[in-house]
C-alpha cells in the first residue's frame, strides 16, 4: 500500500498524524532512571479523541541517583532540632545522609 492510500484510510477511519516540528530531545523519566532520547523525530497521532505519541531518536538511559537518607531521617532531624524540613534536609545532604551530623549542625 503506498502512502496516499494509506492517509486515506486513516482519515475515513477518524485517525490523525501529524509529525512535530524543531523537536530536540525527549525525556521520559521513571522512578529509578532516566531515557534521553535526541535527535528525535515525533509523530502525533489522535484517534478516537485519545493522543498517541510515536517517538524515534538516539536513547541514552541515564540512572537517577540514590538518596542517601529517608523521609524518617529528615523527621528524626526536625524533631531533635526544631528545624524546618528544607533545613534538616539541606543538613543532612551537607552530612552525606549522616543523622547524628546533621543534628550536631543544626544544633
Amino acid at each position: 500500500m503506498d502512502n496516499r492510500n494509506t492517509r486515506r484510510m486513516m482519515e475515513r477511519m477518524g485517525i490523525n498524524m501529524k509529525e512535530i516540528p524543531n523537536v530536540e530531545e525527549v525525556i521520559i523519566r521513571t522512578a529509578d532512571k532516566d531515557l534521553h532520547i535526541t535527535s528525535a523525530s515525533v509523530s502525533e497521532v489522535t484517534a478516537q479523541g485519545n493522543r498517541v505519541f510515536q517517538v524515534a531518536g538516539e536513547v541514552e538511559e541515564v540512572e537517577k541517583e540514590k538518596a542517601k537518607f529517608s523521609d524518617e531521617d529528615v523527621l528524626l532531624v526536625q524533631q531533635q532540632t526544631g528545624a524546618s524540613r528544607e533545613k534538616a534536609v539541606a543538613a543532612l545532604e551537607q552530612s552525606d545522609g549522616e543523622v547524628a551530623r546533621a543534628i550536631l549542625k543544626l544544633t
